[in-house]
């Protein structure tokens, strides 16, 4: 079969397209023929060699992906055929990936092949960060930071729905429309004024009650900036790099809470936290109110432009491979 390795860590051209053999499933796994596979930033992470813990080269990325149960290994109580989409450890990039069976959520009914490759780990991601961590409620206000992608346009949409006042970022004015149209009240063009400066702003001196930061470094401290006293900032990814550093007599005074989130390892460590959202999600993508924005589809054997549009602020919504 064909897959996606990375040969080295480094820029995306160390993505190659190389020949595997097919992938076996064992005790309490599944093999699914993949019919898209997601791209997230903690892919291009891992490729970087950035990513706490991750796999060292040789190794086929991808978390994420969507398609049918081509075969079961023992102890699996699952169909050959089966709509699935699965989150991984990786190995997503192939045409073929082993899944945990545990791991399998089914496909919502009337949701095609690419949304399901671009729900899981963006939409469980929000609703984690939004609610079970940073427990929002109806009437508060929050700051989503990279509004217009992958888990920014799920969280836009599921902050709206719970009655929230909602901030974005985004980097060009297309960008902030997508945001606009989700459902984001004040969408803020980062690179033409100061986030921090406009939220203050808007809410007359008083800051947000949340924020979901993803970027790390200098946008981290300027999104405690904005924060209010009381308010929680949930830290789920440094997009640039940089980790992002706070000092604690800051928080002590200023009564604001830091939490970490990591989808991989909550979901090994409280995974009913995780999947609790699985029932409101399904509502909402059967009575339409929720939808999975979908940006470019590259061919599998096209990864490294995948990865580079996306590193390039390029990409809005969900980038998939399409095996």
């Amino acid at each position: 079969m064909n897959a996606i390795e990375a040969t080295e860590y480094g820029d995306s051209e160390v993505l190659e397209t190389v020949d595997r053999e097919r992938p076996e499933p064992g005790p309490g796994e599944v093999r699914i023929d993949v019919g898209a596979a997601g791209l997230n930033f903690a892919d291009v992470m891992q490729r970087r060699g950035e990513y706490l813990g991750g796999p060292e080269p040789p190794f086929v990325p991808g978390m994420e992906v969507a398609g049918t149960v081509d075969a079961v290994g023992e102890g699996v109580g699952r169909s050959e055929g089966e709509r699935v989409v699965g989150m991984l450890g990786g190995g997503g990039y192939a045409e073929y990936a082993v899944a945990d069976a545990e791991s399998l959520l089914p496909v919502p009914d009337g949701m095609s092949t690419e949304e399901a490759a671009g729900m899981p780990v963006q939409y469980l991601t929000a609703h984690a960060c939004l609610f079970e961590w940073g427990g929002l409620e109806a009437g508060e206000r929050v700051l989503i930071q990279a509004a217009a992608g992958g888990v920014g346009t799920a969280a836009v949409q599921l902050a709206a729905r719970a009655g929230a006042e909602v901030f974005g970022t985004a980097s060009t004015p297309e960008k902030l429309a997508l945001a606009e149209r989700l459902g984001c009240d004040h969408p803020i063009r980062y690179t033409e004024e100061a986030f921090d400066e406009v939220v203050l702003d808007e809410t007359d001196g008083e800051g947000v009650d949340l924020v979901l930061e993803s970027v790390g470094g200098e946008t981290f401290s300027r999104s405690l900036d904005a924060l209010a006293p009381m308010g929680r900032l949930v830290a789920f990814g440094a997009a640039s790099g940089e980790p992002g550093r706070v000092d604690s007599v800051r928080l002590l005074f200023e009564a604001k809470s830091v939490l970490g989130f990591h989808l991989g390892t909550s979901m090994r460590h409280a995974p009913e936290r995780v999947l609790s959202a699985l029932p409101e999600l399904t509502e909402g993508f059967a009575s339409g109110e929720l939808e999975v924005v979908l940006g470019e589809s590259f061919a599998l054997s096209e990864a490294a432009a995948a990865h580079a549009h996306v590193e390039d602020r390029q990409s809005s919504g969900k980038v998939l491979l399409i095996p």
